[in-house]
């Protein structure tokens, strides 16, 4: 079976590596930049005709791609499991980087920024997730933990396992954040047991809850705002 087109067979104004050391990471295409992660194309295709193609597949649109699976990346002839490994690696990378950079020194002054905050993480994710923003007494963003990955309908949050990271991190206030896949952004009596219970155990360790943020694509609803807290 012939092998795919390597890189190094083609002409050198095309070949993404040496275009990156010659003229620097900014000056590649998303695509080019793609080629370098999977190396080499298929038998029909350059490395860089493939990545143009699995761009096109996502409107040329990374965040798009960044959504797609591994099994849905092999679909493309071309990207085996290593390859598609590599590409959905990397926007995970950058997609950390970007979510880092965001909560760095940023401060919590209203409910949208929480919701801002968490955009990263909860955009488009299709089962239920619970999320700690730690403070500082300042409302300076300490970090965001991921405390609990459910399924579809629900997710499971421990009051014992949210202040004890909390204490960890020295938090002064915490914001509460959890998304709803369905769009609903009415908060179940579930949500409101748990709200009450863990505003609770924060009066009593003196790491008090400030908000709970029920995260949807379209919106947010805010137990702070709505004089549920």
């Amino acid at each position: 079976m012939e092998k795919g087109l390597n890189i190094l067979k083609w002409a050198e104004e095309d070949r993404p590596r040496e275009k990156l050391l010659l003229k620097g990471k900014a000056a590649l295409s998303d695509a080019e930049l793609i080629a370098i992660l999977i190396g080499s194309g298929s038998r029909e295709l350059s490395a860089v005709d493939l990545s143009k193609k699995i761009l096109s597949q996502s409107n040329n649109d990374l965040n798009t791609l960044a959504k797609q699976s591994v099994t849905e990346l092999q679909k493309f002839k071309g990207i085996g499991e290593a390859k598609a490994i590599s590409i959905v690696s990397a926007l995970e990378l950058g997609r950390r980087r970007k979510a880092f950079e965001s909560a760095k020194k940023f401060k919590i002054s209203n409910s949208k920024d929480a919701y801002e905050l968490m955009k990263p993480e909860l955009m488009d994710q299709p089962v239920e997730q619970f999320w700690v923003i730690m403070l500082k007494r300042n409302n300076e963003v300490i970090q965001k933990r991921v405390i609990s990955l459910g399924g579809v309908s629900g997710t499971v949050a421990d009051p014992k396992v949210i202040f004890k990271k909390a204490l960890e991190d020295l938090a002064s206030g915490i914001i509460l954040v959890h998304n709803h896949p369905s769009g609903n952004l009415t908060p179940s009596q579930a949500d409101i047991k748990l709200t009450e219970k863990l505003k609770s155990a924060g009066n009593l360790l003196e790491i008090p809850v400030l908000d709970h943020i029920i995260f949807c694509d379209e919106g947010y609803y805010s137990f702070a705002d709505e004089s549920m807290l």
